[in-house]
């Protein structure tokens, strides 16, 4: 065990490898090394270089978005009629980057703190007092049980909202020639690059008349509701009644190697909330809604005014990203290829070592065992065959 281990001690420490170069000639390891190495040639010229771009250096956007709408309805409700405008159906007014446009409402008017029954439904009917526990329930049940409605009293904004039934068809259906303005800004702080989406195509005369088409006008700033609703999968009737959430991608992709104006946004349309494919029964909950309240004094009573409101929510997203020429990525670009090139190496050694038949005839070839003799014994050596001589 000793001799084993000093003899393993002896060849780490005092022996040195060096590469031995042997041409073979083998025309199927030839014909291995050469695929290899043209699929190691494709993929640093074709994935590296041109799919990933490995020749430049990347920097991510920071944006800012403002929005506008614009657009105006009519509603006749029970013999009141109504015009509706922006400041009317869109939450928030501020133009941020995520807002609710309505499109279906349910109102309560003249709502005050009070007491009165609650709604004739399953869930709250009663035949006693017994039936109506203090306290309890959603709303504030005062322990009454009233016999002309067979429901419980409670205390809350009287009369109490009846959302039970959504307006079908949606009340706002003319939103859908509502038009939505989004200004868009970017820069890449790397690049010290600042892009609008008002390029330069997109002047005064243009921005007038224009309305944004994937084909035709995919630079328009300006969208038609009903258009973004059918780009996103959406049936616009079916939204528009119970509500839903859209997303609007806005999408840098610039190589700043080219001109400037090839910098340019792409826009995309994705449904975020809704399906517009499975029926509303399949869905344990549908649409997107808000309540929303307007407070005033009548009689120094106070009161207010309820509306529940379904709308279109949109987010609208921005994703930028630049590249430019960069000497340092392109130069580890290089080098990583070139250090790959050495599997071709190692694969056809382990054909020529293992593979192949005349394998031990290419290790004799490939590996020599040499042994280093210090300079006194070699001198001596030299004089014992000179005396032979």
């Amino acid at each position: 065990m000793k001799s084993y281990i000093k003899d393993a001690l002896d060849n780490f420490l005092f022996e040195y490898e060096t590469p031995r170069q042997v041409l073979v000639k083998n025309r199927r390891v030839g014909i291995v090394c050469r695929l290899i190495q043209l699929g190691v040639l494709a993929y640093i010229i074709g994935w590296v270089f041109i799919y990933e771009k490995g020749y430049q250096s990347e920097d991510t956007a920071i944006g800012s978005v403002f929005t506008k709408m614009k657009g105006v309805a009519f509603t006749e409700m029970n013999g009141v009629q109504k015009v509706w405008d922006v400041s009317d159906y869109v939450f928030p007014d501020q133009g941020d980057s995520s807002f609710v446009v309505m499109t279906n409402f349910i109102i309560t008017r003249g709502q005050a703190q009070s007491t009165c029954p609650e709604l004739p439904d399953e869930r709250n009917r009663c035949s006693s007092d017994a039936d109506c526990l203090k306290g309890t329930f959603k709303r504030h049940m005062t322990g009454k049980c009233v016999n002309t409605t067979s429901t419980c009293e409670v205390m809350s904004w009287c009369p109490i909202e009846d959302d039970r039934e959504i307006p079908n068809p949606a009340l706002l259906l003319a939103a859908e020639n509502f038009t939505l303005f989004i200004k868009n800004s970017i820069t890449f702080p790397q690049f010290h690059v600042v892009r609008s989406n008002l390029v330069e195509v997109v002047n005064q005369t243009y921005i007038k008349t224009c309305l944004y088409d994937p084909e035709n006008n995919k630079l328009c700033p300006i969208f038609k509701l009903g258009d973004i609703i059918r780009f996103s999968g959406f049936n616009f009737s079916q939204i528009a009644r119970v509500g839903g959430a859209i997303g609007i991608l806005i999408d840098w992709e610039c190589n700043l190697d080219l001109n400037i104006q090839n910098c340019i946004p792409k826009y995309e349309f994705h449904g975020l909330y809704g399906n517009a494919k499975a029926g509303e029964s399949q869905q344990a909950s549908v649409g997107y809604n808000f309540r929303k309240a307007k407070y005033y004094m009548e009689d120094k009573v106070e009161k207010r005014t309820l509306m529940k409101v379904f709308g279109l929510r949109i987010d609208i997203i921005v994703h930028g990203l630049a590249r430019k020429f960069d000497i340092i990525p392109t130069l580890t670009a290089i080098g990583s290829g070139v250090g790959i090139f050495g599997v071709a190496t190692v694969v056809c050694d382990l054909v020529l070592l293992h593979l192949l038949p005349k394998r031990d005839f290419y290790k004799n070839m490939k590996f020599k065992y040499t042994t280093l003799q210090d300079e006194e014994t070699t001198i001596h050596l030299q004089k014992e065959e000179q005396v032979k001589d």
